[in-house]
């Protein structure tokens, strides 16, 4: 850039604009537009600004970058020429458009070698790897390694820039490898009669990934079981079958068995492949004799017989079969196992089965007709094996059990009720029909008072009623009144039964009545009439005892003792261990009151010369026993009683007072202090109790002195 003006003054230029004095500064970018500016020294413009175009030129200066260093891809085992298998892709930061920025792709090495080096190509422009050779196996080769290389200038190597990626491909598995047994043959034993037991072990080889649908095996019985007494399982982690037995076998009708079997995998084969010769095999299963136990062949086993058949009758015989007839020799014997009746018995060798009581019908161990009995089958073999067997007998009805009177009790007014006939009389039987009812009803021939006085008429085969004749009185009362019961049976039973009637009077409704229910009991006139006088007896006492009872009560209340009751301490005299008084006792000289240390001076007295307030050396008497008295009449009379014992019994300290002091111990020197006479016989006016009140009148009658006395 210049200006023209550049001859006359000096000129300073500048450009201004993005990639100059504008981030990025002094950094040109493809098409910058940039702008020229021309100033003076002044700094005053002499040019217009011109816009300047600059083009930068692009060169080789980016390598191409991959997505990924490593990329993963898979293809199917035995995949044809030219099968996708993954794509890879590089970036290059120079102009596309240019050869700096296109990129070629190509293989750089294969790992591994098999079968050929090169088992797959790429293509150079979009990336994309196929396979370009048959033969992947993944029983071979399960995965290779692909070193890819990425150049710009078009791939040209001299000139232009690479950089690697790694590409990791997986052969996956197809079942393309069919399942074979390790053997033709197989074999195996079973115990007869045993199932759930693993027989024979089937092994099997296959090449296809393990623990996938390709390699997982099925096993079939294709022939030599078309009773299904086997089946194979799968055993899932050694991929090995397991010959089960399902169904028990008999060593007797199969002694060995030979099966076919065919193993396939889960999974169709794949195209093209077919199933190996290996995939069948026969398998050999050995039945191992076991000593089996007998068995009833008709179990449970049924016989029609009629009760009552006496002891000792044949009923059937009841016998088991060996299994092991044919392979085995051996005995079988016979026992009972449950009789519940015990009417049956077993012959220990044949198994004949005869009665050792009488059968009976109606027993309670028969339920609907049947009676139940267990044997017991046992052979000799070893072990002894045993099998059982149920007995079952419907027994037939006979005509064995007589009708019985039902009801043996009721009622029946004195005189015939139009609205009330008789008594509805039925009958029960043991036995069932054709032995059982209907029923025939009727009176006995004697005594003769029995049909003069009762009647029976039939209501229905199973029903009659009985009855008092027409215009027939009798006394209230329990009469007995004998019925003969027959049934249908041929022969007939009969039964003589006795119904106890009671004949009451009964109101409009046909009820007894209350006196009639008594009089019904058994009892005459004379004896109700005695009855009701004892009863009239009784409660009159009873109201008189009430009464006087009442009377009493009022006395008490009106004629009150000398204190309120509330006071009264009569028999309730209390003992006291009482050592002294208050504080102010404390003052007083106790040491006169304690008995000396010497009973000598006590002793050496003339004889009825003593203190009476000293404890006595005879042996020591029971007080008297006085009568006990709830509520005396005359207080004076207490008293006085009360006294009378006190003044009697030499040991009762201190011999005239209710007080009882402890023994105070020794060295007393002070005389008794029991110097009152209570037997004192001396005049003393109580008239002054007058003058107490109406509480202390009884007192002052009593020793007043007035002219009550």
């Amino acid at each position: 850039i210049r200006s023209d003006q550049d001859k006359d003054i000096s000129i300073r230029y500048s450009i201004t604009g993005v990639g100059a004095d504008q981030p990025p500064n002094e950094v040109f970018n493809i098409d910058p537009v940039l702008r020229a500016h021309a100033v003076d020294m002044n700094g005053n413009q002499v040019e217009n600004p011109i816009d300047l175009y600059i083009f930068v030129i692009d060169m080789n200066d980016n390598r191409p970058e991959f997505k990924n260093q490593v990329y993963n891809g898979s293809v199917d085992e035995g995949s044809k020429p030219g099968t996708y298998v993954m794509h890879v892709s590089a970036f290059d930061g120079d102009d596309n458009t240019t050869a700096n920025g296109m990129v070629r792709y190509r293989i750089l090495s294969q790992t591994p070698h098999s079968p050929i080096p090169n088992m797959f190509t790429i293509n150079s422009e979009t990336g994309d790897i196929v396979t370009v050779a048959a033969g992947l196996d993944r029983e071979k080769v399960s995965q290779y390694t692909i070193i890819v290389q990425a150049t710009d200038m078009e791939g040209n190597l001299n000139f232009g820039l690479s950089n690697t990626a790694t590409a990791i491909i997986t052969v996956t598995d197809i079942n393309d490898n069919p399942p074979m047994l390790t053997s033709r043959t197989f074999s195996g034993e079973v115990p007869e009669n045993r199932v759930d037991l693993v027989v024979a072990n089937l092994t099997v080889i296959d090449a296809d990934q393990p623990h996938s649908p390709n390699w997982n095996a099925i096993y079939r019985i294709i022939s030599g079981d078309p009773n299904g007494h086997f089946t194979i399982r799968t055993d899932p982690v050694s991929n090995d079958g397991m010959v089960i037995v399902v169904k028990p076998v008999d060593y007797e009708m199969n002694r060995a068995f030979m099966l076919t079997v065919v193993v396939s995998n889960q999974a169709h084969l794949a195209s093209g492949i077919q199933s190996s010769l290996q995939s069948t095999a026969g398998v050999t299963i050995s039945v191992q004799d076991v000593n089996e136990p007998p068995y009833f062949p008709n179990n449970p086993k049924h016989i029609r017989f009629e009760e009552g058949v006496p002891a000792g009758t044949s009923l059937t015989t009841f016998s088991a079969s060996d299994p092991d007839r044919l392979s085995m020799l051996q005995t079988i014997r016979y026992s009972k196992l449950n009789d519940p009746a015990d009417w049956l018995s077993i012959n220990r060798t044949n198994g004949q089965i005869l009665t050792t009581a009488m059968l009976d019908r109606e027993s309670n161990y028969v339920k609907n007709n049947l009676y139940e009995a267990t044997f017991l089958a046992t052979d000799n073999g070893s072990p002894a094996a045993s099998g059982t067997g149920t007995l079952q007998i419907y027994l037939i009805d006979i005509n064995d059990n007589p009708p019985a009177l039902i009801p043996r009790e009721s009622q029946i007014c004195e005189r015939v009720n139009k609205n009330v006939h008789g008594v509805n009389i039925t009958a029960a039987d043991a036995d069932t029909e054709p032995n059982a009812g209907p029923f025939v009803f009727e009176l006995p021939n004697f005594p003769a008072s029995i049909r003069r006085n009762w009647t029976i008429s039939r209501i229905s085969g199973d029903y009659g009623r009985l009855g008092l004749r027409y215009q027939i009185y009798l006394e209230p009362g329990v009469y007995e009144v004998p019925v003969i019961v027959s049934d249908s049976g041929n022969p007939p039973m009969s039964n003589r039964s006795v119904i106890k009637v009671k004949v009451c009077p009964c109101d409009e409704h046909g009820d007894c009545t209350t006196l009639g229910a008594v009089a019904a009991a058994g009892l005459g006139t004379g004896a109700i009439i005695s009855i009701l006088i004892c009863i009239i007896i009784l409660l009159s006492m009873v109201l008189l005892f009430v009464l006087w009872i009442k009377r009493r009560e009022k006395e008490r209340h009106t004629k009150q003792l000398l204190i309120d009751p509330e006071d009264d301490v009569r028999d309730n005299i209390l003992k006291y261990d009482e050592e002294g008084g208050g504080e102010e006792d404390q003052d007083y000289d106790l040491s006169q009151l304690q008995q000396p240390d010497s009973l000598e001076h006590i002793i050496s007295k003339p004889p009825g010369v003593r203190r009476v307030d000293e404890r006595p050396i005879i042996p020591e008497s029971q007080y008297p026993i006085r009568p006990v008295v709830p509520h005396p009449g005359d207080i004076g009379d207490f008293i006085h009683e009360g006294l009378r014992a006190a003044d009697n019994d030499p040991t009762a300290p201190p011999y005239d007072s209710l007080l009882v002091f402890d023994y105070e111990g020794s060295g007393s020197t002070a005389g008794s202090v029991s110097t009152l006479n209570s037997s004192s016989t001396g005049d003393q006016d109580y008239d002054y109790l007058n003058d107490w009140g109406p509480r202390f009148k009884k007192l002052a009658d009593m020793y007043g002195g007035g002219d009550d006395d």
